[in-house]
């Protein structure tokens, strides 16, 4: 499992967090989040189990890592994304922020993610 690559990016005046993840040769896949306060508003996912036996697959995989991080960025950044951030605008403007937030791992926020995908 690779270190992941976290970044903050600036759109239209807002924060989000473009963060993406190796989950290893258990669970050859990287996937790629981008959060709006806390909210998950795009994600990418792209397998790697075909590949597991490559000899340099450390550095393959840190470069497919690389360029999917790269390439949400891009279109969160070309306005790409703009039409799944207007529900979680609109919702951020209706919601009180709470007192304190719970702290979860990426793990408990993927598997949540990965569910609404199944509604």
């Amino acid at each position: 499992m690779l270190l992941g690559l976290n970044q903050n990016i600036e759109y239209r005046g807002e924060l989000y967090h473009i963060q993406t993840e190796d989950g290893g040769r258990k669970n050859p896949v990287i996937t790629t989040l981008v959060f709006k306060d806390g909210t998950i508003v795009a994600s990418r996912r792209t397998g790697y189990a075909d590949i597991l036996k490559f000899e340099r697959l450390d550095s393959v995989v840190k470069e497919l890592m690389r360029e999917q991080h790269r390439a949400l960025i891009k279109a969160l950044l070309s306005g790409e994304l703009d039409e799944r951030l207007k529900p979680v605008e609109a919702a951020a403007g209706k919601r009180e922020k709470p007192a304190f937030q719970k702290e979860e791992s990426i793990d408990d926020i993927i598997l949540e993610h990965l569910s609404l995908d199944d509604k």
